[in-house]
């Protein structure tokens, strides 16, 4: 019986040894690509912005897609988010501000979605910096392009205070 054992032990030892190795994930050059041309592509969105192309900056995410802006409702879909984006253009201009990427501060994918986060300015007309802020994106892979199904962005300066409570 021990023989039995020791038999079966070296055997299984062997085909082990001979086992060949389980295939590795995707490699890592293609999610490096990825990862590139996500952080390059980065400041597309600023640029279509600034340029006053609403429908540069719409036509970057999923029919599907989400823009979670600050103060504002969640707007779902490429048409809802094409007409936000026209008016805050608008409103952006009137008051002569520019949108402008600062880094990419982090980026990831896993198959067929990645995520994209990073920082911006806001500048005013002189070019003063008056606001930093930080956004987070996630994407989904459509054919060869990276849409945008989830976008969310914040300022860094803290919330207004509440209105004080009026006195009885």
């Amino acid at each position: 019986m021990m023989r039995q054992v020791l038999l079966l032990a070296a055997t299984l030892g062997a085909m082990t040894a001979c086992a060949q190795p389980a295939p590795e994930a995707p490699e890592a050059a293609d999610t490096a690509a990825d990862e590139a041309r996500l952080t390059g592509d980065a400041g597309v969105w600023f640029d279509h912005y600034n340029a006053g192309q609403a429908d540069g900056v719409a036509n970057l995410y999923a029919e599907d897609g989400v823009v979670l802006p600050p103060g504002a409702p969640a707007q779902n879909g490429r048409a809802a988010i094409q007409e936000f984006i026209t008016g805050d253009i608008a409103q952006s201009r009137a008051a002569g501000l520019t949108l402008n990427q600062s880094e990419v501060t982090g980026v990831g994918v896993s198959g067929d979605l990645a995520w994209l986060s990073g920082t911006f300015t806001v500048a005013d007309s002189t070019g003063a910096t008056i606001d930093t802020g930080k956004y987070l994106s996630v994407y989904r892979r459509s054919g060869d392009a990276w849409l945008l199904i989830r976008d969310t962005w914040n300022s860094d300066a803290p919330a207004p205070a509440a209105p004080a409570a009026p006195n009885m």
